[in-house]
């Protein structure tokens, strides 16, 4: 056995990652308690009118999460929104190659700031769906008795369309997360330095070469005899 040193970048602070699972979880209850109102093969978990409690529970939650990430991160909820927004001419480039990146393939690809062109869009249609969904949400938990046919159709429509963009951008978040090895962002903070190289290279090179920015981590493993008569150079070891 021998050691290996790998380099990790921090991704994400404490704050971010827990605002983040708070989010993920709130969605995922409020989509399969929304099915379970108006999906008959589902219908068995709106019995007792258990899931609308929980629906509306998760709703709080929900609309509450902008408000926990403020209070936690307000400069990172503030870069987040304006980078979601904001585009260069590299982040279309990044997009006319976006077929590439979908099948895991990257060396195509323009540099990147700390997040990606098709970051950015992801970003931006759920801070949109966001506002659609409590929204809509909200006129029909507060308002239904006084909607009129009409009102209670569109803001039905507006809810269900809105829940089903957000559903398919996070089978898209998910899909990506698990191509490119990005899950320990959001369980421990870092990437590897091959990740953040890869993916945010701008990104990378602006920050700081030490802890807690970038850390180096031994890591024990088999390595062939070969391999130990003739190691790596540095700079190799260092890209992990």
């Amino acid at each position: 056995m021998a050691f290996r040193t790998t380099r990790w970048v921090l991704r994400y602070r404490p704050g971010q990652r827990v605002v983040h699972w708070i989010h993920a979880a709130a969605f995922f209850v409020l989509f399969i308690t929304g099915l379970a109102l108006i999906w008959p093969p589902l219908s068995f978990l709106a019995a007792g009118g258990l899931s609308r409690i929980l629906h509306r529970v998760a709703a709080v939650v929900f609309l509450l999460t902008p408000v926990l990430y403020a209070l936690i991160d307000f400069r990172g909820l503030r870069d987040l929104v304006r980078d979601s927004f904001t585009y260069t001419r590299e982040d279309l480039e990044w997009l006319k190659g976006f077929p590439g990146y979908f099948l895991g393939r990257t060396s195509h690809l323009p540099p990147q700031g700390r997040i990606n062109a098709g970051q950015k869009i992801h970003h931006a249609l759920t801070i949109i769906s966001y506002f659609t969904i409590s929204g809509s949400g909200l006129v029909l938990w507060l308002g239904k008795g006084s909607l009129g046919p009409a009102g209670l159709l569109i803001a039905t429509i507006t809810h269900d369309l809105s829940m089903a963009l957000m559903a398919v951008l996070t089978v898209g978040h998910i899909y990506f997360t698990f191509v490119y090895d990005a899950l320990p962002a959001m369980t421990t903070g870092y990437v590897t330095e091959e990740y953040a190289r890869m993916e945010h290279s701008l990104w990378l090179a602006s920050l700081p070469p030490e802890p807690p920015y970038v850390i180096e981590v031994e890591v024990k493993e088999a390595i062939p005899e070969a391999l130990k008569e003739h190691p790596a150079p540095a700079s190799e070891e260092a890209a992990g």
